[in-house]
């Protein structure tokens, strides 16, 4: 039995806030979150952090040896869970699963482990290890059903919502709290992507528009953290508790390079595009708008110009195009669940979040890219986040309107 997969929930943890409509308000508005961190570093280091009050969720008691990457998530959670109108009472235990991306786990665990002068938490291990934080929204929501998490880079928490998309179409649980949290804004792990050479730079006073997708001048992305849940049911059960539906998930499409760990590669990319568009039995002309992966990389956003050219063909310039990390940060193991909450809202609401800070495209990125003057979209059936990670995994959700 297939059932069609709803999207009922949705709850965010961004730097932009803690509800999904500010969040998405601000991506309107061209809010950058991006500002200076860490002033000690040798170099400036830019980043959009939460400001996450955790009191809500926990008493003193409860945060020791739970890490910011499984606060965020928790809270995340939780809020989807109240904005599906579900609560566990109504639900089998047994048949609700938790399907959690993240990329890294419990980064200030470990900094503090290491910066300790010898002293280490005992509940160190306990609180960076990634699957914490799928493992506390479990224990917070007493779900006994399936509880994974998915490590799989940047792509880990897109992944995470199609293998929680799968159990629910399949039948093998009722209701799926699908997303990721990742909390990386520590000195140590900002000092590791500065010597990759990925993170963009920026002048004093220009960190808010350091990261400039698709631009002639863009240099790299900037980190952020927090964390997104989508709830997902199928359409009979939403339909059976009077339930409204943002979207309905469509398609997803799941590929590997198999060529290099950190290169991206066109054809891989292309594979999972069409695998999403196959499922959800739509042709890319269907397809009105790309939450692009664009991470404002030299090499990364060519590829994924590339791979969608490839794909639409002469439809390419029916394809409107942003990539919202350039407000929000890179969210690496979050960032296709922050990334496909923001796409479910373009198509619930008909407008798209501009491309920010590309005053020219580079020739080699010819994209219809939204801009902040024309963000409408009235006639939006279908749209689509990608997500591709290091490690060569591609990770493609294609959302179509409830």
């Amino acid at each position: 039995m297939n059932h069609e997969v709803c999207v009922t929930g949705l709850g965010v943890m961004a730097p932009h806030g803690g509800e999904p409509g500010t969040l998405f308000q601000a991506l309107l508005d061209g809010q950058s979150a991006l500002q200076p961190i860490f002033p000690d570093l040798p170099k400036p280091a830019a980043a959009a952090t939460v400001a996450f009050d955790e009191t809500p969720w926990f008493t003193k008691l409860q945060l020791a040896g739970v890490d910011r990457v499984s606060q965020l998530a928790v809270a995340a959670a939780d809020l989807a869970m109240r904005d599906a109108g579900l609560a566990m009472s109504n639900a089998d235990p047994e048949r609700v699963g938790v399907y959690a991306g993240c990329g890294m786990g419990g980064a200030a665990a470990l900094e503090a482990a290491y910066r300790g002068n010898g002293r280490v938490s005992p509940l160190t291990i306990p609180a960076f290890m990634p699957n914490a934080p799928a493992a506390h929204v479990a224990m917070r929501n007493g779900v006994q059903g399936p509880v994974i998490t998915y490590s799989v880079a940047c792509a880990s928490s897109s992944v995470a919502i199609a293998e929680a998309a799968k159990a629910i179409q399949r039948g093998e649980v009722d209701v799926a709290i699908a997303g990721g949290s990742e909390a990386l804004i520590v000195p140590g792990v900002v000092l590791a992507w500065q010597a990759m050479q990925t993170l963009a730079s920026f002048q004093p006073g220009e960190a808010a528009g350091a990261v400039r997708p698709f631009a002639t001048d863009r240099s790299g992305f900037a980190l952020g953290e927090g964390a997104a849940f989508l709830v997902l049911e199928s359409a009979e059960r939403a339909r059976s508790r009077g339930a409204r539906s943002y979207a309905t998930l469509a398609g997803w499409g799941l590929s590997s390079d198999a060529t290099h760990l950190t290169k991206p590669d066109a054809p891989g990319q292309a594979r999972a595009l069409r695998a999403a568009l196959r499922q959800a039995g739509l042709q890319p002309r269907d397809v009105g708008y790309c939450n692009a992966h664009g991470t404002a990389t030299r090499i990364g956003d060519v590829v994924e110009r590339n791979a969608l050219a490839d794909v639409w063909g002469d439809d390419l310039g029916n394809l409107r195009v942003s990539s919202t990390k350039a407000l929000h940060g890179h969210l690496l193991g979050a960032a296709g669940a922050i990334e496909a909450l923001i796409t479910v809202l373009a198509l619930h609401r008909r407008q798209l979040p501009p491309n920010a800070n590309c005053s020219e495209i580079d020739p080699a990125c010819s994209l219809n890219l939204v801009t902040q003057n024309d963000t409408g979209a009235p006639a939006l059936e279908a749209a689509m986040s990608n997500s591709f990670a290091f490690g060569g995994t591609n990770s493609v959700l294609l959302f179509r309107r409830a």
